[in-house]
């Protein structure tokens, strides 16, 4: 349980210095007290399933910013549950990768993103155990003639990083090559050239389907998943890849894409290019996109007014308006693989994929204002 009295410090650091706007401390304060807030009123003796996977990797990344041991000990106790494994299944001739949610779908990316957060522990304290069962999976999965792992947008973001995390660790050069091969398949069926964005999946791809307005229909948090998952693959590269430059490329043209479709209010909406179809704010789509451009400025890949003003409208809609004064993260969108016309979203609308990439977005921020003070100096 987390301790009382923390949670009243915190709360007092942000009513002091909530006149001063989003300085670092400002932030830091927001982040650690919405992950102790989820922390305080969620076990970590869940599944290793790909929403509690997504939470993880927020917190995993706040963990690599505070080495707040906590967050660190609530990690393992989840991966220690889940036996160091996604799904479990031992028989690989039963191995399967469609949408499945038991044991056989060892080679489904909602099952796969764990290794994520399993790789990070283990690059803390370098126990074989920690990513045994990751590398037997994806090196199982490479060996194998298949190239359509990745059928939704969602995958790219479970699994990507996976592999890029891999390779950085292990130097197996072919964990690049097949990354690169499944994200071609991925664009092959998912990608829109004019537009710059990704569909959910081949079965939203226009004109076969349209939103009630006839447009073109984007789903913000599918389109997170992507944007997110290529900032976190382009962190794990080296410059040498011969990969690198298709990742970077996309990356700036979804940015491009994506500083267009931006509400005025800081938040991108349900479907991107048609806000009328699902109106209103949502933060888990705000939230991969917020992180996503922080990431790219503070890299220096994404450099002008243009993405530092998104960035900090996207930081300041998750702050002020996702963020909830206990600490509790808003206007989630429930799981699901499309903007959904009449749902209903309000600060009570949360979820831990949400919570996560709350946190993967702050972190950036924080990063951003501390750069900002040392250029001053």
């Amino acid at each position: 349980m987390i301790n009382k009295i923390n949670v009243f410090v915190l709360l007092l650091v942000l009513s002091c210095i909530s006149a001063y706007g989003q300085t670092k401390e400002t932030v830091l304060a927001k982040l650690n007290l919405a992950n102790r807030y989820w922390q305080s009123n969620n076990k970590p003796q869940v599944r290793a399933f790909w929403d509690h996977a997504a939470y993880q990797t927020g917190n995993m990344e706040l963990f690599g910013l505070t080495k707040e041991e906590s967050y660190k000990k609530y990690a393992e106790d989840w991966a220690i549950h889940n036996e160091w494994k996604g799904a479990k299944s031992n028989n690989r001739s039963e191995w399967k990768y469609k949408y499945g949610e038991s044991d056989q779908f060892v080679l489904f990316g909602d099952w796969q993103i764990c290794f994520q957060t399993y790789i990070d522990l283990y690059n803390i304290s370098p126990d074989p155990i920690r990513i045994e069962r990751a590398k037997e999976v994806m090196e199982y999965q490479m060996s194998t003639p298949n190239i359509d792992y990745w059928w939704w947008a969602d995958g790219l973001y479970m699994v990507m990083p996976v592999m890029s995390k891999l390779y950085k660790l292990s130097g197996n050069k072919l964990y690049s090559e097949k990354l690169f091969e499944y994200f071609n398949y991925a664009n092959s069926i998912m990608y829109d050239r004019s537009e710059k964005l990704y569909y959910r999946d081949a079965n939203f791809v226009f004109p076969k389907h349209k939103t009630i307005n006839g447009r073109k229909d984007f789903w913000a948090r599918g389109d997170g998943w992507v944007f997110a998952a290529l900032a976190k693959v382009l962190k794990d590269l080296p410059e040498n890849d011969p990969h690198r430059k298709a990742y970077l490329s996309r990356f700036k043209s979804m940015a491009k894409a994506l500083v267009k479709c931006q509400n005025v209010q800081g938040y991108w909406s349900r479907s991107l290019l048609d806000q009328e179809f699902a109106p209103g704010p949502e933060t888990s789509g705000t939230a991969f996109f917020t992180y996503g451009m922080l990431w790219g400025i503070n890299s220096g890949i994404l450099k002008g007014d243009v993405y530092e003003s998104s960035a900090n409208s996207g930081w300041d809609y998750l702050s002020k308006t996702a963020f909830q004064p206990d600490g509790r993260i808003g206007f989630v969108q429930p799981i699901g693989a499309r903007a959904i016309p009449g749902q209903i979203l309000d600060s009570n609308s949360t979820a831990n994929f949400g919570v996560g990439a709350f946190l993967l977005a702050g972190c950036e921020k924080y990063r951003y204002e501390l750069k900002k003070e040392i250029l001053k100096k």
